[in-house]
């Protein structure tokens, strides 16, 4: 089954803004979704995004994250803003019928 690949992670101050990507071809014909999983804690599901770009949120996300998609590239977005300590994490995507998960890429904001 083809693996999701999640990029964009990195290092960033409380109060800023990250994009991360997903890119896997079978995307398109497939509701998307963006988990993380916290140091410590198990992995949790923040955003879904259809494939007609209905958007749904994790109440924690919903007023700072933003999910788009670009099906022609294969890609969803994750759009983060107002970024916490807490958001630090591990975020993954993929559709919830595939098996196969990505690798992740890190989030961390810290001052």
């Amino acid at each position: 089954q083809v693996q999701p690949v999640e990029s964009g992670g990195g290092l960033v101050q409380p109060g800023g803004a990250l994009r991360l990507s997903c890119a896997a071809s079978g995307f398109p014909t497939n509701d998307v979704t963006w988990f993380r999983q916290a140091p410590g804690k198990q992995r949790e599901v923040i955003a879904t995004i259809t494939k007609r770009h209905v958007t749904d949120y994790i109440d924690d996300v919903k007023d700072r994250f933003t999910v788009s998609r670009d099906n022609a590239k294969n890609t969803v977005y994750l759009h983060m803003y107002n970024l916490k300590p807490e958001d630090t994490a591990v975020y993954y995507c993929k559709p919830l019928t595939w098996a196969t998960w990505g690798r992740g890429t890190q989030v961390t904001v810290s001052s």
